[in-house]
């Protein structure tokens, strides 16, 4: 009953590597908290990707620059919940 979804689905990130997957729940998740107005909400999100990214094993991201964008979200996610007011 759930096979036809699945197989759909599948078909369609076997285009893509888990890097290029992950960025794009991220993009998603960060437009999810736009309403909210909470820069802290968006710190622990810099944050837990940035994690997510340093994490993956590298056979999986395919290249090295997406352990330099964990980097960046781990350096940017500090920085952005320090100077939250809210």
């Amino acid at each position: 009953m759930n096979a036809l979804p699945l197989q759909v689905i599948d078909n369609f990130l076997l285009q893509y590597n888990v890097g290029q997957a992950i960025l794009l729940i991220f993009i998603l998740g960060f437009l999810a908290a736009l309403p909210l107005k909470s820069r802290r909400v968006h710190a622990i999100q810099f944050i837990s990707f940035g994690l997510i990214y340093m994490l993956t094993p590298n056979s999986m991201l395919e290249n090295a620059h997406w352990k330099f964008l964990g980097i960046a979200l781990l350096m940017i996610g500090p920085m952005v919940y320090l100077t939250a007011r809210k």
